[in-house]
């Protein structure tokens, strides 16, 4: 019995994901979640007193995946660094197969202040951002003569910046590339000198990324993408 609650209770937290992500929290009811769940409203209302605790509850999802995707990089003994720019491909392939992380920040943006939310899911993104920084320039990964704060600013710029590409629509395939670009860019910018060569920027199981799109892009570099690699 108690397996089967459970149960019910993850169907209603992806469904509440899904309906937050894509209506946004003020036009998502709790009948089409529970519709989009197949339980009655009943049985969502068993589980969750209200939209809100259904909010909370979907964005907890979203940091325990965010945790234990930092854990699972970490103890596969990537650096801190090539740990982060890792974690930046998990949120671009998360945000598009994963409905509880755009969820989350959308839930985050649109709640801000309410005080029956607790969870901040931008602030707890940047602090694994942070985390994770702060490690690399503790064992000497980053370039010591550029101000803490500035590295700090530009790779969070670029951490929140992720998650805004993913709601311009462009496809899959372009999406994962441009944050590849992102960090081809940033390297020269954090690591010291010679050392860039032992990163990757690329999405981790794909291709390494060609030197030709370590330059900076303009429109005739852009690659066309057909709808069969989408």
């Amino acid at each position: 019995m108690q397996d089967r609650s459970e149960r019910t209770r993850r169907k209603l937290v992806h469904a509440g994901a899904e309906m937050f992500h894509r209506n946004g929290y003020a036009n998502a009811t709790l009948g089409e979640i529970a519709a989009f769940a197949g339980v009655t409203k009943g049985a969502l209302y068993f589980h969750f007193a209200s939209k809100d605790e259904l909010a909370e509850a979907v964005q907890l999802r979203g940091c325990e995946l965010l945790h234990e995707s930092v854990r699972e990089l970490r103890a596969s003994g990537l650096s801190p660094l090539q740990t982060l720019i890792n974690t930046t491909h998990w949120l671009a392939i998360n945000l598009c197969e994963e409905p509880a992380i755009p969820a989350s920040f959308r839930i985050t943006k649109e709640c801000a202040g309410l005080p029956t939310l607790a969870t901040d899911f931008y602030r707890i993104w940047l602090a694994e951002i942070y985390e994770l920084l702060r490690q690399a320039r503790d064992t000497g990964e980053l370039r010591a003569d550029v101000h803490w704060e500035s590295i700090e600013s530009l790779v969070a710029a670029v951490a929140c910046g992720i998650e805004a590409l993913a709601g311009t629509g462009m496809p899959y395939a372009e999406f994962q590339l441009r944050v590849s670009w992102l960090w081809s860019l940033l390297m020269p910018c954090l690591v010291p000198e010679g050392a860039q060569e032992g990163f990757r920027a690329g999405s981790p199981g794909l291709d390494p990324l060609p030197r030709a799109v370590e330059a900076p892009l303009d429109h005739r570099h852009r690659p066309e993408f057909s709808s069969s690699t989408v």
